[in-house]
């Protein structure tokens, strides 16, 4: 019995020690964020880069928890030792938009563009001229030949202007 009690103190001090070598393995906290986002390393909506290697995080004792993503990045984080890291994030189009940010115009004030109304089983289309920009989504004015009023459509992602209420 003496034997043991003299030798637990020391295997606790080599298992200690051991751990106290041991780092977090990013790799599989990059795998785990990737899988939770749906996206990998440099696709929309995914980290936008690697996690960097060189860190050296302790081992977290329970299963790191990822929090939804906020300000552009996704956050990694250890409650029992109190780590966290932010990935930063490939932003998507609609991220964008969100923002508030403006998109490149795709129409230009001056451009012919087909303004089309559709309908269930049919569509109609005319030629019209663009009174502003707009990038896919945005409502711009357009005239048509031979009318004295301009109309609000919508930029469609091919260039088109469809005229809202119509589906």
């Amino acid at each position: 019995m003496t034997i043991f009690r003299r030798l637990a103190p020391a295997i606790l001090m080599v298992g200690t020690a051991a751990n106290a070598q041991g780092f977090e393995n990013i790799s599989m906290l990059e795998m785990r964020l990737s899988a939770a986002l749906g996206a990998g390393v440099g696709e929309p909506g995914g980290p936008s880069r690697p996690i960097d290697r060189r860190l050296k995080l302790a081992p977290c004792p329970q299963r790191a928890s990822f929090e939804p993503p906020a300000l552009g990045a996704a956050t990694i984080r250890c409650e029992p030792l109190g780590w966290r890291i932010r990935v930063p994030l490939v932003r998507t189009a609609a991220a964008v938009q969100a923002a508030g940010e403006k998109a490149e115009p795709i129409v230009r004030k001056g451009d012919q563009v087909e303004l089309t109304a559709s309908s269930g089983s049919f569509t109609v289309s005319t030629v019209a001229v663009a009174e502003q920009d707009g990038a896919p989504g945005d409502r711009i004015r357009v005239r048509s030949e031979g009318r004295k009023g301009a109309v609000i459509g919508v930029v469609t992602r091919d260039g088109r202007v469809s005229l809202p209420g119509f589906k």
